[in-house]
């Protein structure tokens, strides 16, 4: 996957303790891990922004040893049951977690990660292309996972790596976990350069994540809508960033208004704000908007990435050709993934998909050829008879009030939820005379907080206890 001795010297990895990996370093541990493994096996790797995690990934993947990624963080029920579901031959864990597995041999350990043979009895064939397996973007312990096969990631981080023009002398700093695909992104492309990456557990919310930041020299981040609606409020445009040059931004549309604040900014200090689009069942990657048309094109997630294809279906399934006219998004490109696994059968099945995905996000493409999301093709509600785009509403509650705001609900019955007390009459007014809906089709409630994934993505279906129909 990578050829990490053409970078010998380079730092590969660096964290906030102060601790590095040359290239050279990081191919003779890899090495070590992929050798205690001895063949190729499932293994599960509990993932979190460090030395180790990263050197155990880097290990199979190199090693063509198919890894299952999963937060580190994850429930040890629902854990339990994924292990029980998929039976890998190894666990590469923290060594602090070692201890709930006291069934399990260690076999081998290094920058606080120890690997552990499981001891299960059944070993599920692997298809030979099969390189890694992730939880899709809404799930946690769900058994569904995405299948990516080598040529997937390889392609991806080579289109990303030229889109984004990335050289040696890049610095990324994390802010998403590896085992998200779009922070797994990160690691893939920067590592095919000979990029050093600056690993931190911190958050954006921390004082140490930024004292880190400017100590190391970072000259990137990555962020979800979320992750960009917080930065406003941390005042981020006033702060002292000399090092950094590249501000990329995916997993969800952000606000237009945010979107030209950013661009804005990137134009005014000499920097480049990237907004891109994607989705892990695509490896990661499918569009970007070019930095020198973010201020032009706000709103917008770009143009297809380098290798790919985009077009648009309509509910007939016949070709979008008219700019402004809503279908679903279709792409291809080497990088759509194989399939699902729901179960351990599954790691033997080959590729379902042949490069062709239906994205289930509904867009339109404007006069240039540009594209803009306007919603997901299942995140509708018929409202007495008007079908009511829950991801506008979203968009427009957080616009108008400045405010996280969460959409759902079933036929004529809409809820929509935000955390701050005091908000509901003008909520419900606005959204009646924006949208033409009668006040009695909706509530709007307060709740403590919207649930949200790893990757700060909102997770709507934990939302449905709410409902009262």
């Amino acid at each position: 996957m990578w050829c990490l001795e053409q970078f010998r010297e380079n730092i590969a990895l660096r964290d906030e303790n102060g601790r590095t990996l040359s290239y050279g370093e990081l191919s003779e541990e890899t090495r070590r891990i992929a050798e205690a493994v001895g063949r190729r096996s499932l293994v599960f790797s509990l993932c979190r922004n460090t030395i180790g995690s990263v050197l155990g990934y880097v290990a199979f993947l190199n090693g063509h040893i198919p890894p299952v990624l999963l937060n580190s963080h994850l429930e040890e029920t629902l854990l339990a049951g994924l292990l029980q579901t998929y039976q890998p031959a190894f666990i590469w864990i923290p060594a602090e977690q070692a201890d709930q597995f006291t069934e399990m041999k260690p076999v081998y350990g290094c920058y606080d990660y120890v690997l552990l043979k499981t001891g299960y009895k059944t070993e599920y064939p692997l298809y030979d292309r099969l390189g890694l397996l992730l939880t899709t973007s809404g799930s946690t312990g769900s058994p569904k996972l995405v299948r990516q096969s080598y040529e997937n990631i390889l392609d991806n981080a080579r289109a990303i790596v030229s889109y984004l023009e990335l050289d040696a002398t890049e610095c990324p700093i994390t802010t998403l976990p590896m085992n998200y695909t779009y922070g797994l992104s990160i690691i893939n492309s920067h590592l095919l350069v000979g990029a050093t990456l600056l690993l931190t557990e911190k958050t954006l919310m921390q004082k140490e994540f930024w004292s880190f930041f400017k100590e190391a020299g970072a000259t990137s981040f990555g962020g979800v809508p979320y992750t960009y609606e917080m930065l406003d409020r941390l005042r981020f445009f006033r702060m002292e960033l000399p090092s950094l040059r590249t501000m990329t931004q995916a997993g969800g549309k952000l606000l237009p208004e945010l979107h030209e604040k950013f661009a804005l900014y990137a134009q005014e200090n000499g920097k480049k704000f990237v907004v891109m689009y994607g989705q892990c069942e695509a490896t990661a990657r499918m569009g970007y908007l070019p930095p020198e048309r973010a201020i032009e094109k706000k709103g917008s997630m770009g143009i297809v990435i380098p290798g790919g294809k985009f077009h648009l279906i309509d509910a007939d399934g016949n070709e979008v050709i008219e700019p402004l006219t809503t279908g679903e998004l279709v792409y291809e490109g080497k990088n759509v993934t194989l399939g699902y696994a729901e179960c351990g059968e599954d790691l033997a099945k080959g590729d379902e998909r042949n490069g062709i995905l239906e994205t289930g996000d509904m867009a339109q493409f404007d006069a240039d050829g540009f594209y803009y999301i306007v919603g997901r093709k299942k995140r509708f509600l018929k409202i007495y008879g008007n079908r009511v785009n829950l991801d506008e509403i979203d968009r427009m509650v957080k616009g108008e009030f400045g405010i996280d705001a969460a959409a759902g609900g079933i036929d004529d019955h809409m809820y929509i939820f935000v955390t701050e007390e005091g908000y509901a009459d003008s909520i419900r007014e606005f959204v009646a005379r924006k949208t033409g809906l009668n006040p009695a089709a909706f509530r709007v409630l307060t709740i403590n907080e919207i649930p949200k994934n790893d990757a700060g993505k909102t997770l709507y279906q934990e939302l449905e206890r709410y409902y009262e129909v």
